[in-house]
């Protein structure tokens, strides 16, 4: 793994390090799960959220607040136990809740024969920024839907990315802009005051 501690560009962006690393480390685990799920052919549904807080689906659920495992990811889902209906919550890091309700898309945005899983990932999708993962128990094959668009037969390797980039990455620019945002409102202020005090 880099040594995110040493990269000048990453301290630039004043990124905690320990998060970023631990949200990497989250991440192949959500994988290593997911295609536990794949292979035995369990149906899940993973969503992940970012930036917008979606609270009221977190409420829908039974709250857990647990670190993130594979195993207890894939526990979850097994059928016929308490928690394996609806969708888990992912939220800073943790398992926030599970057995969540999501709002499901219309029929004219899916086609005929994905199931509630997948409508529910793309209306979860279209409704915030959250990026909702999908397993099909019918076939086993995983998908990813973002932006209300269903990424459809995502193979691990490729989940990996998609996870990192929109997480990850992601995180990385938003924290770049809001530090640029900062010093231009700290250099505003300063030429403000410096005015004033030739004013006077």
């Amino acid at each position: 793994m880099n040594n995110y501690g040493s990269n000048p560009i990453n301290k630039f962006f004043g990124i905690d390090k320990d998060i970023e690393v631990k949200t990497k480390e989250n991440i192949y685990r959500i994988v290593i799960a997911v295609s536990e799920l794949s292979k035995s052919k369990t149906g899940g549904l993973i969503v992940i959220e970012r930036d917008i807080k979606i609270k009221d689906i977190i409420s829908s659920g039974i709250l857990m607040n647990a670190e993130i495992s594979p195993q207890l990811l894939v526990n979850i889902f097994t059928p016929k136990t308490p928690l394996h209906d609806g969708a888990v919550i992912i939220s800073e890091n943790k398992i926030i809740a599970a057995a969540c309700m999501l709002p499901l898309a219309s029929d004219k945005d899916i086609a005929k024969e994905l199931g509630t899983r997948h409508r529910a990932a793309i209306g979860i999708s279209k409704e915030s920024d959250a990026i909702a993962i999908v397993v099909s128990e019918e076939t086993g094959r995983v998908s990813v839907a973002k932006d209300g668009t269903l990424i459809a037969d995502v193979k691990e390797e490729a989940l990996k990315k998609i996870l990192i980039k929109n997480i990850i990455t992601t995180k990385i620019e938003s924290n770049r802009v809001s530090k640029i945002k900062n010093k231009i409102k700290k250099e505003t202020k300063e030429e403000k005051k410096n005015e004033k005090i030739n004013q006077e």
